[in-house]
């Protein structure tokens, strides 16, 4: 069998260029070529990013000091969900990074205090047990040398960057130099067969031919979905969302503004993203057009943006000279992202939808299982059927993963949220299987049956906010008549030596730097 040795991207944009950043950085000996025109605009979704990015960035060799300063990027330290819960109700946060937890209890401690003390903010759950929480709530960046337990600065933190200039900081400074060529053209047209792909007709009539092709087109899917005809599957089942408007702001207040996460604000037909950047804030709201109109729903978004749910409220934020972003979403899966000699990566494979950051998360971990199946050299059908389904099973445990943030919801305050409260789910996804574990299964077994919280996901932050709780009175009950135990003796012991650890995390945070004054002194001093 031919060894994979000629590579062709098809597409640019962040799919694109990072696709090309990986493959010449495992297989530096391999032919890859990105074709790309400049006159195609790209979605530009992906402003957001999660921690695994920076294993990305490490296994490529990226220092952040070089890429940030050029994109206009900040640190994301949380995702903060707004009225998510219920209508007006607050907020609470996904902090990154694993909760610091001191005994064989773990995560049940917090959720004891809440069946003792009813009373407890759940607000109080995540500066419990994240010292980063300090930190976040103040604006401020925690100092290298800080003494904070269990946060580590170089993989509990991501970013907030320009996707547009990150994909031209990656061509430019990272693909060319190494040997990737570039073609600034378009396609044509397509030749294939039973084995997939053949070559590509160039615009300028030159053709071009490769053992892989990566397809990099968007949600046009051209290589994939429209020249294969692999089908796709939609998610509208469990994700109620299919549209969203994008405007960038600019900043009112710099420094109260530039927060040190990604703020997702629910309102009536859906949420309303803020991604504070260094230059700028990028925001959009996400919604859905089975519930209303496009020129409504931008109604519903300006409003947003002059109301005071914004951070600085500023009635005077939306002028003439915004240029709002009209973007239809199309959520889902192909059913094989690896069929023949095509792979598809980012938006042209498929998308959940932006809560929770996930556009560029699937692309760089799609690419790195792809290199893991790369590195025998060949593409076989053994190869491509395991791809598939690791990509997929990643994949439908972050779909469902963003789905609980709406079946844990109570709003009923519009049809939209009224419609999600009612929604059934499927048995497959709530049932408890235990060869299967996702955020469904996983917080259905815990509540009814093992009384606790995993950490190894962010579920345990989000349905605590939610006001989900996997501890109660009766577990307490139980425990003290088997095990001849005072929990609220014990507990209260918890509470004062954690409430030490806090106030330790607090004066860290009193004594550090805002983040715009971090960003300032270190990474955009030149600016």
């Amino acid at each position: 069998m031919k060894q994979i040795k000629k590579i062709v991207v098809v597409g640019g944009g962040s799919a694109g260029w990072m696709s090309a950043a990986t493959l010449i950085n495992f297989f530096p000996n391999h032919d890859i070529t990105v074709i790309e025109s400049s006159d195609i605009k790209p979605v530009g979704v992906g402003e957001s990013t999660l921690g695994g990015i920076r294993y990305w960035m490490s296994a490529l060799g990226i220092d952040e000091k070089d890429f940030m300063s050029y994109t206009n990027a900040s640190y994301k330290m949380s995702i903060k969900f707004t009225d998510f819960y219920e209508k007006d109700h607050g907020s609470f946060h996904y902090p990154f990074g694993q909760p610091y937890t001191d005994n064989s209890t773990g995560l049940n401690d917090w959720q004891v205090k809440k069946a003792v003390y009813p009373d407890t903010p759940v607000e109080d759950y995540c500066r419990s047990y994240y010292p980063a929480m300090s930190f976040i709530e103040q604006n401020k960046f925690p100092n290298p040398d800080s003494d904070l337990e269990n946060f580590r600065q170089d993989t509990d933190v991501a970013y907030h960057f320009d996707a547009a200039l990150f994909s031209q900081w990656l061509k430019n400074n990272y693909c060319l130099p190494r040997g990737v060529k570039h073609i600034d053209t378009i396609v044509d047209s397509i030749q294939h067969d039973d084995t997939g792909i053949t070559s590509l007709i160039l615009s300028n009539t030159d053709t071009i031919n490769a053992d892989l092709y990566i397809d990099c087109t968007g949600w046009k899917s051209l290589l994939l979905g429209e020249t294969l005809k692999e089908p796709f599957n939609s998610y509208s089942d469990i994700l109620p969302n299919n549209r969203a408007w994008a405007v960038q702001l600019p900043y009112t207040d710099k420094e109260k503004e530039l927060e040190p996460f990604t703020n997702c604000t629910a309102i009536d037909n859906g949420w309303v993203w803020n991604i504070p950047l260094w230059s700028r804030i990028g925001t959009g709201y996400v919604y859905s057009d089975k519930h209303i109109s496009p020129e409504d729903a931008l109604q519903q978004f300006k409003d947003h943006l002059n109301s005071d749910k914004m951070t600085v409220p500023n009635n005077n934020r939306v002028t003439d000279d915004l240029e709002f972003r009209d973007i239809s979403m199309r959520v889902g899966l192909h059913q094989r992202t690896w069929v023949k000699n095509v792979v598809a990566i980012g938006l042209s494979a498929g998308f959940i939808e932006p809560l929770e950051s996930n556009g560029l998360f699937t692309v760089h971990e799609f690419l790195l299982n792809l290199v893991s199946v790369l590195q025998r050299g060949h593409g076989t059908q053994w190869d491509r059927d395991t791809y598939n389904t690791a990509t997929k099973s990643l994949f439908d445990n972050f779909a469902e993963f963003v789905s609980l943030h709406y079946a844990l919801s109570v709003r009923d305050d519009t049809p939209y949220w009224q419609e999600i409260k009612n929604k059934t789910f499927s048995p497959a996804m709530v049932a408890h299987t235990p060869m299967l574990s996702n955020g469904f299964t996983d917080l259905v077994a815990r509540k009814m049956s093992t009384f606790e919280h995993s950490s190894n996901s962010g579920m345990h932050c989000i349905a605590t906010g939610m006001n989900y709780f996997v501890f109660n009175s009766i577990n307490i009950l139980y425990a003290e008549k088997t095990h001849n135990i005072n929990v609220k003796e014990q507990l209260d012991y918890w509470i004062d030596s954690r409430q030490q650890l806090i106030d330790k995390w607090n004066t860290e945070s009193n004594n550090s730097i805002t983040l715009f004054q971090y960003l300032k002194e270190h990474i955009h001093d030149n600016i």
